[in-house]
């Protein structure tokens, strides 16, 4: 491992990063694992022009959903240290020009009162101690005016998506709470059914349990609307994303979902999913995962993952009461028999349905970082981003088209469910100050309470 001392990558603020941008996104390698794919060889992927890297690192540059935060947890791994494990470190993410990123808390299923909750509270803690451990790196944000106040002093602003519903575990106070602490989307579910809503699943399509949202789940809506809180439609069941988009008065998103038309996956959006997205207003931010882009992947990658049967069972065996010791184990295993890929033209086909479909302003990047086993060839991580923007350049996507998708679009619903927030809560104040007695009305009450004297 290279080691990075502790300051190396504290920049000026973004206006002045420029000079920079072209040689690092250049320079950068390919990642970990060259990949297969079952019908052969993969294309190179595109060069970085000159303009290209120049919109990249001007533009304020956006990602859904970075699994890397487990991560931050155990106590060996070094965040300014470049790996070649992971998809994701500080050296990478400024190389590849990402500014903001949504860092997931996700746990599975828990059993237990309470322990879905503390385990989720232990992980956004980690979030702040890195933040505190690299102040001139990063910026926990809560807000659009604090992301963009964070980008433009040469930080990555950091905030937090809460991956599935069954986490708050049916409490709302514990959804307010993670709000406080700086969480700013909720997935309604993750890969199985909650008490409250219904799931797509992940290899294959769930049963409906519920139909869609509960009463309880449409609460649970409305109050992240309340609170300023994204509704997050990714690993949802089809009707509950309908039902999301009925009660949500603030756009939703997907934070890391792609094209079912494209590769016919059950975490993929339907065209009229992606359709009444657009209509209102929200975004689908793409998902990398070979398995979920590329129907010819997720076979291979279903056939590879079932070769490594004995060896995951071994590394459990080894480790049954260290979880890190378990996780590096597993990355490291992925090093040594990787998983398939997918061309990152697959990726751009996505991208271009999703514009055709939904529309320019209704798309961005959920590359699902860290969470999944594999990316593209040429997007192995995120030093690779830049790519991204010549690839969607060179399919003849305008320079205003790829700002939006790289960051605009989801800064502009994120700015739109700020502005429900305060629109619910003038009205909630309206309302009581309409049940609140009038002053005058209130004094001659008080006299016909009053007991009479003699």
């Amino acid at each position: 491992m290279q080691h990075v001392p502790a300051r190396p990558f504290r920049t000026a603020p973004r206006r002045h990063r420029l000079t920079l941008a072209v040689p690092l996104c250049l320079l950068a390698s390919l990642g970990p694992g060259s990949g297969t794919r079952a019908d052969g060889p993969l294309r190179e992927p595109p060069e970085v022009s000159e303009a290209a890297s120049r919109l990249h690192f001007d533009a304020i540059v956006v990602d859904g959903h970075s699994d890397t935060t487990p991560l931050f947890q155990d106590p060996s791994w070094r965040f300014d240290e470049r790996h070649d494990d992971t998809h994701m470190d500080l050296p990478r993410i400024r190389e590849g020009g990402l500014d903001v990123q949504f860092w997931s808390i996700y746990m599975g299923a828990l059993e237990g009162d309470g322990r879905a909750i503390r385990e989720a509270i232990e992980r956004i803690d980690a979030v702040h101690e890195l933040v505190r451990r690299f102040p001139d790196d990063l910026a926990l944000a809560g807000s659009v005016a604090s992301i963009r106040s964070a980008v433009g002093s040469g930080k990555v602003a950091s905030l937090m998506g809460v991956e599935g519903g069954h986490i708050i575990e049916g409490r709302l106070a514990a959804l307010r709470t993670f709000y406080r602490l700086g969480v700013r989307y909720m997935t309604l579910t993750h890969s199985f059914h909650t008490e409250w809503a219904d799931s797509s699943g992940t290899e294959e399509a769930l049963e409906p349990l519920h139909g869609g949202l509960t009463s309880f789940g449409r609460q649970v809506v409305r109050e992240m609307n309340r609170l300023g809180m994204l509704v997050d439609v990714s690993h949802v069941s089809d009707q509950t994303f309908f039902d999301a988009i009925e009660v949500s008065r603030a756009p939703v998103i997907a934070s890391h979902s792609s094209c079912r038309a494209v590769a016919n996956h059950p975490r993929n959006m339907t065209d009229a999913m992606l359709r009444a997205l657009a209509q209102n207003g929200g975004v689908v931010m793409l998902n990398f995962y070979p398995a979920y882009i590329d129907e010819r992947a997720a076979d291979s990658t279903k056939a590879h993952r079932a070769s490594l049967s004995e060896d995951i069972a071994l590394i459990e065996q080894r480790y049954p009461e260290d979880e890190f010791a378990r996780r590096r184990a597993r990355r490291q295993l992925r090093l040594e028999k990787p998983y398939p890929q997918a061309p990152l033209s697959v990726l751009l086909d996505h991208f271009d349905h999703a514009i055709e479909v939904a529309g320019a302003d209704h798309v961005g990047i959920g590359g699902d970082w860290d969470g999944v086993p594999s990316l593209p060839r040429g997007m192995e991580d995120v030093s690779q981003l830049p790519r991204l923007t010549q690839a969607l350049l060179n399919r003849g996507h305008s320079e205003e088209t790829v700002r939006k998708i790289l960051g605009e679009n989801l800064l502009r619903v994120l700015a739109r469910a700020e502005d429900v927030a305060k629109e619910i809560a003038a009205t909630a104040r309206t309302q009581a100050r309409a049940r609140r007695p009038r002053a005058g009305r209130t004094s001659e009450l008080a006299r016909n309470a009053s007991p009479a004297r003699d």
